[in-house]
This record gives C-alpha cells, sequence and structure tokens, in this order.
C-alpha cells in the first residue's frame, strides 16, 4: 500500500512564495517519475511539473521560470518551491508518483494554494 502525504499550501499574496511537499510510504517501491498536478474549480486537473529518476525535469508554460521542483528517489519526497505566484495560480495542488515496472499513478489527498490580496 502506498500513501501520499503532502504540505506546504496556505493563503500567499500576489508575487509570495511557498513550498509543497509530499512524501510516500510504502515497501518496496521504485518510482519511475514524480510530479505535480493542479486542478483549479471547474477545470480539469493539469500538469503543473515533473522529475524524473534520471533527474530530467518538464513544467508547464505558465509555470516555468517561477516554479522548481526537486526530488529525492531514495525516500520518494518531491517538492515544488513556487515563487512570483499570481492569482491564476490557485488550485489544489496533487502530488503524484508513477510506480515502476507497473507504470500505477499513485495520488497525494490535494492541498489548497490560494493567491490572493
Amino acid at each position: 500500500q502506498v500513501q501520499l502525504v503532502e504540505s506546504g499550501g496556505g493563503l500567499v499574496q500576489p508575487g509570495g512564495s511557498l513550498r509543497l511537499s509530499c512524501a510516500a510510504s510504502g515497501t518496496n517501491f521504485r518510482i519511475n517519475a514524480m510530479g505535480w498536478y493542479r486542478q483549479a474549480p471547474g477545470k480539469q486537473r493539469d500538469l503543473v511539473a515533473i522529475i524524473t529518476t534520471g533527474g530530467r525535469t518538464d513544467y508547464a508554460d505558465s509555470v516555468k521560470g517561477r516554479f522548481t521542483i526537486s526530488g529525492d528517489n531514495a525516500k520518494i519526497t518531491v517538492y515544488l518551491q513556487m515563487n512570483s505566484l499570481k492569482p491564476e495560480d490557485t488550485a489544489v495542488y496533487y502530488c503524484n508518483v508513477v510506480q515502476y515496472p507497473s507504470g500505477r499513478n499513485y495520488w497525494g489527498q490535494g492541498t489548497q494554494v490560494t493567491v490572493s490580496s
């Protein structure tokens, strides 16, 4: 059984910063990649950033230059540093892990990020 526990969301003013964390628990758990997705009210869940076990990263165009993803493969922990936050970044952010070799996706419970003055 794999569980993902997220933390770090909250309310921040435009231009501010937040750091999200996600830690996985489970035995004999290997991964292909870890990432963050977000879902705003009435919208679909979209990819924000992803990092592979090889260290390759990819970002949504809307967050490039502002967000940074990092991770610890051994601890199956992933972080998202969010700077220069904008109101349009407001959403529920979900941690995602892709298991190796099954390719199965696991999701966290979500953490709310609200950017507002």
